[in-house]
């Protein structure tokens, strides 16, 4: 996500928009086939930009308004969608994840260093966390696991982690160093999308500047390589698949993860004519879902309208 060019001038914001980089973050939970979507193409109705998108129980999705911090929801069955959350100004809002368990949703809030909570009943706000300091934190990408959810910090070598209860209880954030190869910080936006294996056992995140995927130990932080990857952006483990946007080269990848998860390697590539910046990947049965970021048209981006592209998962 070239966004950080927000806050870094000069050449450095160049080589940010040439890598491409973008994140978030994108979910999915494990839905039945799919019937066939009434379009191809869902549309957020006054949405200014943006960047992640999460499905829900049933054919629920919700996806972010990168730069205003709202949060839209829809149908990806009927092909509607509706501001849900009108956020306060000044927030962001990236990568985002739902804890179907709890009815909880978690959303990044990039540049703010901030994470927020809602009610996914209601939209109302449940609690914000501040992860780090606003200007050296990005907070970028979200993933849930049993015992919790997990931030990724673009700026820091950092994990951030915010324990959910089984009744949506939460409680004080904790932060994880990562060690290892994933630790790099030598470029402008660094640990980006992040996604967990389903017992939570170990961590998955994109790295932008590496162009790479790792696996890190959520009780250690010690990290170690999975693949390499051009331009990983928002990522997702499900079904037995790794999926991987990748959003400047405009195409999703998806991935076949060994089982002792010591490498992966890409079985199918998915493309389509109707996506311009895919940043997150979601996935409900056999169909995928994208947001497209359209940073191709600046930072922030001029487009008239942001949309959800449905595609089929499976080809390729």
């Amino acid at each position: 996500m070239s966004i950080i060019g927000l806050f870094i001038r000069g050449p450095r914001r160049a080589a940010l928009a040439a890598a491409g980089l973008a994140i978030i973050v994108v979910t999915g939970t494990g839905q039945p086939t799919a019937a066939a979507p009434a379009t191809d193409v869902i549309v957020l109705p006054g949405a200014t930009s943006t960047e992640g998108i999460t499905v829900g129980p049933g054919s629920t999705f919700y996806a972010s308004d990168l730069f205003a911090g709202d949060i839209f929801r829809g149908n990806l069955r009927r092909g509607t969608a509706e501001r849900f959350i009108d956020a306060p100004d000044g927030r962001m809002a990236v990568g985002l994840k739902v804890d179907v368990r709890t009815g909880l949703l978690l959303v990044a809030g990039g540049a703010t260093g901030q994470g927020y909570v809602y009610d996914t009943d209601t939209g109302a706000e449940v609690a914000t966390y501040q992860f780090g300091a606003a200007g050296t934190s990005f907070i970028n990408d979200v993933a849930i696991t049993r015992d919790g959810a997990w931030f990724t910090d673009s700026l820091q070598p950092n994990l951030y982690h915010v324990p959910i209860g089984p009744t949506g209880d939460l409680g004080a954030f904790t932060v994880l160093t990562v060690t290892g190869p994933a630790a790099d910080t030598s470029g402008d936006f660094n640990l980006n999308g992040i996604t967990a294996t389903p017992d939570g056992s170990t961590l998955i995140v994109g790295h932008s500047t590496t162009n790479a995927l790792y696996t890190v130990d959520p009780g250690t932080g010690e990290s170690a390589l999975l693949v390499s990857i051009t331009g990983p952006d928002g990522i997702l483990l499900e079904a037995g698949r790794l999926w991987v946007a990748q959003a400047f080269l405009n195409q999703v990848a998806r991935l076949r993860v060994s089982p002792d998860l010591s490498g992966a390697v890409v079985e199918a590539v998915i493309t389509s004519e109707l996506f311009q910046i895919p940043t997150t990947v979601a996935r409900h049965g056999n169909q995928i879902a994208v947001v497209n970021a359209k940073f191709d048209t600046g930072i922030p981006p001029t487009a008239d309208e942001y949309e959800v592209v449905i595609v089929n998962g499976r080809r390729g």
